[in-house]
C-alpha cells in the first residue's frame, strides 16, 4: 500500500465507508471518474441532479441526488432509468448498487467529486 492509498483509506473510514479502498483503483485527475479492474464509476451533474453511474461488464447501476444535496439518494438500474429505491445514507445506496452489479460494495470505486453524496 502506498502513502496515497493510506490517505484514501483514511478518508473512506472517516465517512464510515470502506468503499474505494481497492489497491488497484485509479482515479482521473478531474475527480469525476474512478475505476477498479472490474468496475467503472462516473460522476456527472445535470440541470436537476448529481449522478453517480457504475458499469461492471455491461451491468449498470446509478445513484442520483438533487443538486442541492439534501434529498434522499435514488438508486436506478441505469442513469436515466426508473427509481428502484431511496436511501438517506450513501452506504446503503452503495449496498444496493453492489447487489445490482453482483459485487461487494467495498469494491465500488468512488470518484472524489461524489464522496459527499447522501444526507
Amino acid at each position: 500500500m502506498t502513502d496515497t492509498d493510506a490517505d484514501t483509506d483514511g478518508a473512506d473510514s472517516d465517512r464510515g465507508l470502506e468503499t474505494g479502498t481497492d489497491a488497484n483503483a485509479d482515479t482521473d485527475t478531474d475527480s469525476n471518474r474512478a475505476e477498479t479492474d472490474t468496475v467503472t464509476a462516473t460522476y456527472t451533474e445535470t440541470d436537476a441532479e448529481r449522478l453517480l453511474a457504475f458499469d461492471r461488464d455491461g451491468r449498470t447501476a446509478a445513484i442520483a441526488q438533487n443538486l442541492d444535496g439534501y434529498a434522499m439518494l435514488k438508486v436506478r438500474p441505469t442513469a436515466d432509468g426508473d427509481e428502484l429505491e431511496r436511501y438517506y445514507g450513501f452506504d446503503m445506496a452503495l449496498d444496493h448498487v453492489g447487489e445490482l452489479l453482483a459485487v461487494s460494495p467495498h469494491e465500488l470505486p468512488i470518484p472524489d467529486a461524489a464522496d459527499d453524496m447522501g444526507m
